[in-house]
């Protein structure tokens, strides 16, 4: 294309194929920006603050003192009588109360909630 067919197009109509392209990707591009701060506003209202839990769900809140939970409590194990002569341990407290922890596999009171790497030895 020459200079002067350049310029001779310049007095044209704008093609409107052109113009919907343009409308096309300015659509696209601020719908994009729009979903970007909608989900940072979303992900900032939904963690109200940060910090860890307890096992229990529950936390020191600083700013009002006390204690505040986000989930309710986990019921605590009971420790249940021996059936049949069996021994069983709750939890490792309950078998280093007893002075049997470490509980060794095939010995009396292990079971498989007190060894948490799964090597055959609970409460180490």
């Amino acid at each position: 294309m020459s200079l002067r067919d350049w310029s001779d197009r310049q007095g044209e109509e704008p093609n409107w194929s052109i113009r919907l392209e343009f409308g096309l990707v300015a659509a696209l591009v601020l719908g994009s920006l729009v979903i970007a701060v909608v989900s940072l506003v979303w992900a900032a209202a939904a963690s109200a603050h940060p910090g860890g839990l307890a096992a229990d769900g529950c936390h020191n809140d600083r700013k009002n003192g006390g204690r505040h939970c986000h989930r309710a409590q986990a019921p605590q194990a009971r420790e249940r009588p021996p059936a049949s002569g069996a021994v069983n341990y709750a939890n490792c407290a309950a078998a280093r109360a007893a002075g049997a922890a470490p509980v060794r596999r095939g010995d009396p009171g292990y079971a498989r909630h007190l060894d948490r790497d799964g090597d055959g030895v609970g409460c180490e």
